[in-house]
């Protein structure tokens, strides 16, 4: 479970003793920011008597309660992502989610709509709809900002366009860097993407070095495999508390899944639905939405397709970010706590896997630091 946002005392309590009730046997890691104000004597004691380990962190980050047996999820580990549409369609998309109810929210630089996000973010916030400590705000470095002096002023662009004074979680979009100081997308005259030499883990120290600036509470990885991981926390003094990746029951990121929380590290799940509309899909591609067995699964819990595949990523303790600009899909794709998917469901769906990447990135299958050239 990841928690987007902050609880007062109280009510985070009561989510404690309503996971002690619904959760599996077997001890549980609890991992909380290190400036939470959760850790009073009662809740420390519930922990206690509860087989439920604290592991507290350095900086402020999402909370994690994080099964070691088997991932048990709730609805705390919910996002929007924050869709490449129209700017008019994301500043309303954006208030949409608030109004139903999401809190936190997945944004990125590259995804040039971070400033009619941030007009979304000022009205609700004037209106008193929420609170700035309510929101989880993320934002990611693009590649083309990796070398370390860039890493500050992007950043702080960032918070520009989100009208905001700090995020809540900063990660480096890619592990590869691109010609730096120019497009987003540089290209030579053969078309070819423009690579830069920039190694991510002198990048890392500049996302560091925001954390110590107050710029960003806590900074992840998006992207990265397994062995990018085991490099960059050999260095690493501030350890990455997320690695955003694609998952879906096509691309089910078990094995990753499973290296990251033998390191302590949350995962993010962008593309939950299979990305129907990516356009790095080709034609004849399978799309996971029109999955005849997902349809009959669907049919069997009277939910919508997507609702299902939305429930098994959280289920698995995925922090998952389904992405949408259309109220009524916004609302839908929040319905999903009013059931669970059975262990023999999560298992059948499991069995979809077919290493169907959708986000292929082909414009950099030939950079050092590509990162799709290992099995995880």
């Amino acid at each position: 479970m990841s928690k987007s946002g902050y609880m007062n005392e109280d009510l985070f309590l009561k989510w404690l003793q309503h996971f002690q009730k619904h959760r599996s046997s077997g001890k549980c890691l609890l991992i909380l920011g290190g400036h939470s104000s959760h850790h009073s004597l009662q809740c420390l004691e519930f922990c206690l008597h509860n087989e439920i380990e604290l592991l507290c962190l350095p900086s402020y980050t999402t909370y994690v309660l994080q099964p070691l047996d088997r991932v048990v999820s709730d609805f705390l580990s919910f996002c929007s992502g924050v869709p490449q549409s129209k700017p008019g369609e994301v500043t309303q998309a954006v208030k949409d989610a608030i109004d139903a109810g999401y809190r936190h929210f997945d944004c990125a630089f590259a995804y040039g709509n971070e400033k009619e996000v941030g007009e979304a973010l000022k009205v609700k916030l004037e209106e008193g709809v929420v609170k700035r400590e309510d929101l989880f705000i993320t934002s990611k470095l693009w590649n083309s900002f990796h070398r370390p002096d860039l890493v500050i002023p992007v950043l702080k662009k960032t918070l520009e366009n989100l009208q905001l004074e700090y995020l809540d979680l900063y990660l480096v979009h890619w592990p590869m860097a691109f010609k730096e100081e120019g497009e987003n997308m540089p290209r030579d005259a053969a078309g070819n993407i423009i690579f830069s030499e920039v190694d991510y883990v002198d990048t890392w120290k500049a996302m560091e070095e925001a954390v110590k600036q107050g710029l960003t509470r806590s900074i992840g990885i998006s992207n990265f495999n397994s062995e990018q991981i085991t490099r960059l926390l050999k260095t690493a003094t501030i350890k990455p508390v997320t690695n955003q990746v694609e998952c879906h029951p096509y691309l089910n990121q078990k094995k990753l899944i499973e290296f990251c929380r033998s390191k302590d590290i949350v995962v993010t799940g962008y593309s939950p639905l299979g990305s129907p509309d990516s356009p790095f899909l080709k034609p004849g591609d399978p799309l996971l939405l029109d999955d005849p067995k997902l349809k009959s699964l669907a049919k069997k819990y009277n939910k919508s397709p997507a609702q299902v595949v939305l429930r098994y990523s959280v289920q698995r303790g995925v922090v998952t970010i389904p992405k949408s600009v259309t109220k009524h899909r916004i609302q839908e794709n929040l319905d999903i706590f009013d059931f669970e998917l059975s262990k023999d469901d999560l298992a059948y769906l499991d069995s979809f896997d077919c290493n169907g990447r959708v986000c292929t990135v082909g414009h950099s299958t030939s950079h050092k630091y590509f990162p799709f050239n290992i099995e995880f």
